[in-house]
């Protein structure tokens, strides 16, 4: 999920992958998504119209239930990543992106480039380089032209700051533990 401000700068504000929703809350009141929503690294998805949505809201209080959860899961993501943003250092960021990346993807290749994760953690390309490098030099992860491929996950773990693991908790206190 994208922000986009108006001097044409887009920052995520949260990460939605085959465990998540998108416009959840926004079909079930008939109101506008009030962020982008873009597809960052391929894969297959369903979409279920907005009425249908709705419906089967309105026949099972636990799929109810378990909508408000998600949605609670959501903002506790959003309201993270806006800490960490304006919080952490680039290393810290890049490292908690690329795990919650994983997570998402159930892969450690990664089709993502330089530029793609510099606007996801709102910094210039170019700090996203620099730090890749340094990760690649360590071992972390090696890298070429739209893709990334995580090959010490216990380093970028140590590099990354407490909000993937704040953000994993609330998800899994809320809604349970990933499959």
């Amino acid at each position: 999920m994208m922000i986009n401000l108006s001097d044409g700068q887009s920052v995520e504000i949260a990460t939605i992958g085959r465990d998540g929703v998108v416009g959840a809350s926004a079909a079930l009141h008939e109101r506008p998504l009030l962020a982008d929503a873009i597809v960052v690294v391929p894969g297959s998805a369903s979409m279920v119209r907005a009425e249908d949505f709705r419906e089967a809201a309105d026949r099972s209080a636990d799929f109810r239930t378990l909508v408000a959860l998600y949605e609670q899961a959501l903002m506790a993501q959003t309201q993270q990543s806006v800490a960490c943003n304006v919080s952490h250092p680039v290393e810290a960021r890049l490292s908690r992106w690329l795990l919650r990346a994983r997570d998402l993807c159930g892969s450690e290749a990664l089709p993502l480039t330089q530029e793609m994760l510099a606007q996801m953690i709102g910094v210039r390309r170019n700090a996203v380089s620099i730090v890749a490098h340094g990760f690649q030099q360590a071992g972390i992860l090696r890298y070429s032209r739209g893709h990334i491929e995580i090959t010490d996950i216990d380093g970028l773990r140590k590099a990354a700051c407490e909000c993937y693991a704040t953000v994993k908790a609330h998800a899994e206190q809320l809604i349970g533990p990933e499959d």
